[in-house]
Order: structure tokens, then sequence, then C-alpha cells
């Protein structure tokens, strides 16, 4: 008979969500879902612990917890720290961290340069207590030397936080790099559907596990079962999404790259990318994820946004419908892209009929194109093994 305490694979821990499967997966939730009117002070939902293990058996942490949102992972960790902390956040870090943080009015929070070592040596002061990264960063993809920064937060006694909502604990699992806690907006990449609000946090500790479960439940944070039920159901298929994801934003990315209309493409899978050999080391691929600089003396970037049908507004990123959006921050003609699981095919056509609407009436159209710059193929480009999950 084989061995269910084996070390098993994401796909196939995720293939298997919801059952007791060993010491990881040791939770099962019904087949049918939990009523829509359960809440999280019902009695303790089966639904809930088996997500919670499962995204802890996934990262290699000892437990999870799963919340009602993103935000309010954040300010479960944000709980863990002490009055008048100070915390060291990238600069980098999206909206759901800094905003959520910026609302802690109990904490001091100074935002710095990560990969500037003297710089955030200097920030560093007697109550800092972590530090707090996203990897790959918003919106220029900057991808952080993990092991590096650990070292970094264990000389100073710091925790290190990372939010890995970008990448998911199939590309990228912090805590096997050094990080104390992985945080996610589960509502984009983990369910793929953008319709069901959560976030979740995975610690490397059972203190730590057990301080997040009781700051969850003190802000009225914890998922309902039901949400949890269709987390579960939608965990599923996060392996095999993942790979279309990856291979439309790698073909994409490739294209945008050769555009004459394009300054600069952000992805960490194009060898130009700075932190492109960090993210060859220390990811299992470079993600769905691409940010463009559109030239703004060729292109209109409010009506490239506006032409585009597959790419839209409404849809959250890391779905499997693709999404656009013009960052706030970043060079003047950024977008963003979220690359879904649509037809690579379908998906060139719509932003070159995009660049075509939008473009700029006295700009020659026939411009040489820049030389391109080679994407790397995960899939046949040599690197480490992931990693088994316990």
């Amino acid at each position: 008979m084989r061995p269910f305490n084996m070390e098993l694979d994401p796909e196939t821990t995720l293939s298997h969500a919801g059952r007791s499967l060993g010491e990881c997966l040791d939770h099962t939730v019904p087949s049918r879902p939990p009523s829509p009117n359960d809440t999280a002070d019902d009695a303790p939902s089966s639904s809930r612990r088996a997500l919670e293990d499962t995204l802890s058996c996934l990262d290699d942490g000892t437990d999870a917890v799963a919340c009602t949102s993103g935000r309010s992972a954040v300010e479960a960790v944000a709980g863990l720290l002490d009055a008048d902390a100070h915390v060291l956040c990238a600069q980098d870090c999206g909206p759901t961290t800094t905003s959520a943080l910026a609302d802690e009015d109990r904490l001091s929070v100074s935002y710095e340069d990560v990969s500037d070592r003297e710089a955030l040596t200097n920030a560093v002061q007697p109550n800092t207590a972590a530090l707090w990264i996203e990897s790959p960063s918003h919106p220029q993809l900057r991808v952080h030397d993990l092991e590096t920064l650990a070292a970094f937060a264990e000389a100073n006694d710091l925790l290190l936080i990372v939010d890995n909502t970008a990448l998911s604990p199939v590309l990228q699992r912090p805590i096997e790099h050094g990080a104390d806690l992985v945080v996610y907006t589960t509502t984009h990449h983990l369910t793929g559907q953008s319709d069901v609000d959560g976030g979740a946090v995975v610690a490397r500790t059972d203190a730590q596990a057990e301080s997040l479960h009781a700051a969850a439940r003190t802000h009225d944070a914890t998922a309902s079962p039901f949400n949890s039920w269709l987390h579960l159901r939608d965990l599923k298929a996060l392996p095999a999404r993942i790979q279309q994801h990856e291979t439309n934003a790698r073909s994409l990315a490739y294209d945008l790259n050769e555009h004459s209309a394009v300054e600069q493409v952000f992805y960490p899978g194009l060898r130009n990318h700075p932190d492109h050999a960090t993210a060859r080391d220390q990811q299992d691929g470079y993600g769905h994820l691409v940010s463009v600089a559109l030239d703004p003396d060729q292109i209109d970037v409010n009506r490239f946004l506006a032409a585009t049908d597959l790419f839209t507004v409404q849809e959250g990123p890391g779905g499997v419908s693709s999404r656009i959006e013009r960052p706030d921050a970043g060079p003047d003609g950024l977008v963003r892209l979220s690359i879904g699981t649509e037809s690579t095919t379908d998906l060139e056509a719509d932003l070159a009929h995009a660049f075509d609407a939008a473009r700029i009436d006295d700009v020659d159209p026939t411009a040489p194109a820049r030389a391109p710059v080679p994407v790397t193929n995960h899939s046949t480009e040599p690197r480490r093994s992931p990693a088994p999950v316990q």
C-alpha cells in the first residue's frame, strides 16, 4: 500500500485538497458545500481547516489562517506585532499591504528600497520588528532575493513577511528561503474566479500560527465555511491554470518586447530583466503579470486601455480572465497586464487592435522595432527541482 505520509508534489496536494491524506492533509470536507449563511462563529469549520491545511502544506509552514480578505490577512499579521513597533516595508509593495498598514495607528511604517543594503541597515530602529516585502513587486515586477533578506532579518531580529500573491505557492515558497510569514490575497490567483473574497497567512512556527488565529478571531476576520469550500474547489485546478497563465504571459512578453510603440517590458522571464537570475533560481516559473511601458509619444494610453475587449478592468488580477490597469506608480505610459487563460492568439489580436486604435496619428507606423530580448522558458531552462510538499 502507498504510504500517504510521504512527501507530495504541489500538483498532487491540490488535486486532493479537502481530503484526509496523511499527516499534512488531515481534514475532510463534505462533497456538498456548507450554507452561505454559515458564519465563522458556527460549529468548527472543516472546510476552513482543510483550506488552512492545504495552504500550509503547499508553503511548508506549520499552519495557516484563512481570512475574509487580503486586507484582513495583513491586519492579522499586524496584530502579532507589539504596540508602537516599527515595520520596514518595501517601497514597491502593493496597495493592499500599504493601505492596510497605513491604517494601523499602533504601528509606525517606513518604506525603503530593500535592494539597497546600506539604506535598509540605516532604516532599522530599536523598535523595528518586521521586514515586509512583496516579490515580484508592484508594479515593475522586481524580484527580491529572499535568502539575502532572510539573513538580514535574522541578523536584526526581525520577522520576514513576504506577500506571495503574485506567484502562489506553486511557483514560489518563501518559507523555504527563510521567510517567517507568507501573506496571500486569495481572491486573485488562488481561486482564479475573482468572485470569492479571501486572504491567508502561512506561518513558519506553531506559536506564530496560534497568535494569527487569535488575531483573526479578534478582528472577526476568519473565513466563512462557504467561502473556504469555494476556495478548495478552485484550488484543485490551480496548477493547470498557472501553466496556461505562464504560457500566455511568456508569449505576450516576447511579442510586446518587439513592438515599436513599447519602450520597455517588465517581465522576469526576459533575460534583460534586472532580476532575471534571481527569479530563475528562486522561482519555479515567472508568473502571469507583465508590465509594459508604452511610448506616450506614439500611444494614447487611455485610449489603449479603452480599446481592449478581452483585457478588462472588471476582473481581479490572477483570474482566468485577463485584466489591464494603469498603476499609480511607475513611469509615464505604464500599464500592467494580468494574463488569463484565454487563447494566446486571441489575446495577441486584442492587444494588436488596441495598439491600432490608440496610435497617435502623426507617428509613422512603419518605424523599425527594437531588437527582441529572448524570454527564458522555465520548461527548458536548467533550474532547481521544486521541493516536494511535506
